[in-house]
């Protein structure tokens, strides 16, 4: 802890790099704390003013980080200091496994801690880590992960160590398993739930071509959510090829009654059983057992297998005879932190040959004193929510900087007291803690259904046709796994679910696995959706208000992750929007930039850049992707000799839309002539936010100096670009 001052020193600025957290304190500058993982990942830097257009004049303050002026102690780590691959692990006892786990705790604390970023769940895993590497013999052994966190221990210990304090940086390591990083990781971890069926495709892979190495896949319950998971066992159980599911089971579920339900319990009973199940003696009297029911005939067969699920029903936890139905082997439950028993466990699943698929049921606990992470967006793998809408609300005004999600979920709030038809259906991957404070204040009209998106979809269109009013939370990068029921059961019977598409565009560290450039494209090319998207905060109330205002048919809106451009005070209610109508921000002459969504706050940038050259552009903001204000781009195309349309999207999105309706509307015809700006044809690796829209060509000088160079103005375009 930081020295305490005995009077109150100034107040200054202080920002942490990773969660874009703001706020004036007045403890000793070089001991602050991070208010999102309580680490002193801050420093007081210049002050950074922009002014931004609102309903409200505002300027944001701001400081930026500079950790390398700070001091680290970091614990030694003497085993791990040998461990440069996996082969290092097999010669190690069974206490200097026990230490390893310790140092690969404390080396993920270590550089996590110093990113703000959580690291539970890459605790919880360690142990699994070391004895799967231990067992198997990666890669030719392949591993495959399902979900990032996951990964941070076998990253270490397949020769990436010196590399993990890069994690997520731009040219860095990525924080989800990568083809193009290792050969230790065979298949990119994504959303979830892909790893079992990747890892199915390369088991028949290997019998087709008479090979003998092992396929690993870990599964977390959350990706047991989806149904690709169930489809990919029941695959597996019917092709009957060898190959081992881990089911990382961390004992945390969407549903509260189930959290207050007894946990399963991990005792030396149900270990002993575990070795047992797994034990090569035990598996082969099982298959003589069932040959010789056979020989019995028919009858006898069916009559043994109930016996046999019978028994096993009995000595296994509750729902195991699930993945019996489905053809897998059920061996567990297994204490996921203790080493012994998954070396022994793991060891003899390894040598069963010819036996099938055989899923290991492993119970992991998170750490509850792993540096104290509160972080702005509640994860699969963290602690759960806050007990109440008052200790929500206590979070969010604490001074911490307010977010689009922030304000989307205000909004909501100030709808649904007023509409007792409004509910919100909320998918994906992890939930944000603001969207949370709409489930403490309505509980009975939130529904959680994690990476279930495609049921997320259809459930709306459901509680649309029984008369309510569904607000659909999904980020854009989740919702590409349920366009078939977007374009099914939504947008072709017209059926009014409201959209909310959040985390929309670059994500800056999650990379391209989180980020969604898509939505733009594949929503606004269906018929009958509605298609918007707010320039600020403010538009993003009076979007939710049009939204719900809107009853004949589907509609969404997108909105970014991260900070706002910076409303403070108290909200206001909404008001609805005229469909497919934008506005005039700012009037020039020559130029025109048509702004969809928050590019337009770099569009007004980019147009004082240009006052400078002496140029006044004009700035319009769309709103509307679909239906487009065709009024307001006839005038931009009829009194302007160069429009440039920007959106931070990719091809096929709102500068399409504008190209095609110019197009057949003959305005191309004439004098004007169109440049689109929108996201390259490539994924953008991770990296910081603004490190992103300068690789993406996206930012306020990019935007400028595309104007410039329209003019003829090339030295000027590569002045300002340096």
């Amino acid at each position: 802890m930081g020295a305490r001052y005995l009077h109150s020193p100034p107040a200054v600025n202080l920002i942490c790099e990773e969660s874009t957290f703001v706020r004036s304190t007045s403890c000793c500058l070089h001991s602050c704390l991070c208010l999102r993982c309580k680490t002193s990942n801050l420093k007081p830097c210049r002050t950074l003013v922009f002014n931004m257009p609102s309903r409200r004049f505002n300027r944001r303050v701001a400081a930026l980080p500079d950790v390398d002026d700070f001091f680290w102690e970091k614990d030694p780590t003497p085993i791990l200091d040998t461990i440069d691959a996996p082969i290092h692990l097999k010669n190690l006892s069974s206490k200097e496994l026990k230490q390893l786990a310790g140092e690969v705790r404390s080396e993920i604390s270590f550089i996590m801690s110093r990113k703000c970023q959580p690291c539970n769940t890459g605790h919880s895993v360690v142990e699994l880590a070391i004895a799967i590497h231990y067992v198997f013999n990666a890669p030719m052994d392949k591993i495959l992960w399902d979900a990032g966190q996951h990964t941070y221990a076998h990253k270490i210990l397949t020769g990436r160590r010196s590399l993990f304090h890069t994690i997520k940086q731009r040219k860095g390591l990525s924080g989800f398993t990568s083809r193009f990083e290792s050969e230790y990781d065979p298949f990119g971890a994504g959303h979830g739930c892909n790893s079992l069926s990747a890892g199915l495709g390369m088991a028949v892979a290997r019998d087709l071509g008479g090979r003998k190495n092992r396929i690993v896949t870990v599964i977390s319950n959350w990706t047991t959510m989806a149904g690709q998971v169930y489809e990919a066992m029941g695959h597996a159980g019917f092709l009957d090829s060898n190959m081992v599911v881990i089911l990382n089971d961390s004992r945390h579920t969407l549903l509260p009654k189930a959290d207050s339900q007894s946990k399963m319990s991990i005792n030396a009973l149900s270990s002993a059983l575990s070795k047992v199940q797994s034990s090569k003696g035990f598996r082969k009297f099982r298959e003589a057992a069932k040959g010789l029911s056979k020989w019995f005939g028919k009858g006898m067969h069916e009559f043994a297998a109930k016996i046999d699920e019978y028994a096993r029903g009995m000595i296994g936890p509750h729902g195991a005879t699930l993945f019996e139905e489905l053809g897998l082997y059920y061996i567990g439950p297994i204490d996921g932190n203790n080493i012994d028993d998954l070396i022994c466990v793991l060891k003899e699943v390894s040598t069963l040959d010819s036996t099938g698929p055989v899923l290991v049921h492993v119970i992991t606990e998170n750490e509850k004193d792993s540096g104290g992470e509160f972080n702005s967006e509640i994860t699969p793998d963290e602690e759960g929510p806050p007990d109440s809408s008052q200790d929500i609300l206590k979070f969010l005004e604490n001074g911490l900087s307010r977010t689009y999600n922030d304000c989307f979920v205000e909004s909501l709030i100030a709808e649904a007291e007023n509409d007792k038809r409004i509910v919100v259906v909320h998918g994906g991957m992890g939930i944000d803690r603001s969207i949370q404070l709409f489930q403490s204040r309505f509980p009975d009209r939130f529904f959680d259904l994690g990476i279930a998106e495609q049921h997320a979809v259809t459930f709306s269109a459901g509680l649309a046709c029984g008369g309510l009013k569904p607000f659909c939370i999904i980020p854009s990068t989740f919702l590409q796994r349920a366009y078939d029921q977007i374009v099914e059961d939504v947008d072709m019977q017209k059926i009014p679910v409201r959209f909310a598409i959040t985390s929309a565009g670059l994500v800056g560290s999650e990379g391209p696995t989180n980020s969604g450039p898509f939505d733009i494209t594949f929503m606004s090319c269906l018929p009958n959706m509605i298609v918007m998207s707010p320039s600020n905060e403010d538009e993003l109330i009076d979007m939710v208000a049009t939204a719900a205002m809107v009853e004949d048919r589907p509609i969404c809106f997108r909105y970014p992750k991260g900070a706002i451009v910076g409303t403070s005070g108290t909200l206001a209610y909404g008001n609805p929007l005229e469909i497919g109508k934008g506005e005039i921000l700012a009037e020039g002459k020559e130029i025109a930039f048509l702004g969809y969504g928050e590019v337009v706050q770099r569009c007004l940038i980019a147009r004082s850049l240009l006052f400078n050259f002496g140029i006044q552009a004009t700035v319009a903001n769309a709103r509307f992707c679909k239906p487009l204000d065709i009024d307001l781009i006839r005038m931009l195309c009829q009194q302007h000799d160069f429009l440039i349309t920007v959106e931070e999207g990719t091809v096929g999105g709102f500068g399409s839309h504008v190209s095609q309706f110019i197009s057949l509307d003959g305005l191309l015809d004439g004098k004007i002539k169109w440049r689109p700006i929108v996201l390259p044809d490539r994924y953008i690796e991770h990296a910081s936010l603004t490190e992103q829209l300068d690789m993406a060509g996206l930012t306020a000088h990019h935007i400028a100096a595309t104007a410039l160079t329209l003019l003829g103005r090339h030295r000027d375009a590569l002045l300002l670009m340096k």
